[in-house]
């Protein structure tokens, strides 16, 4: 019986020998961590890296002038989308200015108030005013206001001391603005 205590290991003492044996691998562990590691490296393997980060650069600048490319690209593409379709409105619009014209001298024509015909042509006329209204149309009539060339046309030129040098004394055809977009020139006559 005495043989079998001998081989047998108290309990303690393997609990100790784990501890100990944890210890050591944790000193160890430390010990790898707080040393630093130390590389050398070669003349041509340092050529190696800057010629890659010059690469990276190289490829780092490239994206970002794509990138502002494809920006520019988009905000080009909205404009001229926009551009199409206000050149489209006013086309459109101008088609109408003639109809404008005959509805206004309709309207102006003398003639018995009461008459069904011309209450008619009016009611028409201000529809279709209403609708230029909406689409944005301002209808430019410079009558008595100076002569501005980005606005009139000038068809007839007359001296007439009751105006200043160079107001509008006469409208033949009254503008329309679309916006700050000319759709049509007022045909005017400028004094003096």
């Amino acid at each position: 019986m005495s043989k079998n205590k001998k081989e047998k290991p108290a309990p303690m003492d393997e609990e100790k020998r784990e501890q100990a044996e944890q210890a050591a691998e944790e000193t160890a562990e430390a010990e790898a961590v707080e040393t630093p590691e130390t590389f050398t490296v070669t003349r041509e393997q340092m050529e190696k890296m800057e010629a890659l980060a010059g690469q990276l650069a190289a490829l780092n600048d490239k994206y970002l002038r794509l990138a502002a490319e494809y920006d520019n690209y988009r905000k080009r593409t909205a404009r001229e989308k926009e551009n199409t379709y206000q050149d489209a409105k006013m086309d459109t619009i101008k088609s109408f200015l003639e109809v404008y014209d005959n509805l206004e001298r309709a309207v102006q024509q003398a003639g018995d108030e009461e008459n069904v015909h011309k209450k008619g042509m009016e009611m028409i006329f201000h529809q279709l005013e209403n609708v230029l209204e909406k689409l944005g149309v301002t209808v430019e009539d410079p009558a008595g206001q100076a002569f501005d060339p980005l606005k009139h046309s000038a068809v007839m030129h007359v001296d007439d001391e009751n105006f200043g040098e160079n107001i509008v004394s006469q409208v033949f055809q009254k503008g329309f603005l679309l916006g700050e977009k000319v759709i049509r020139f007022a045909a005017v006559q400028v004094a003096n």
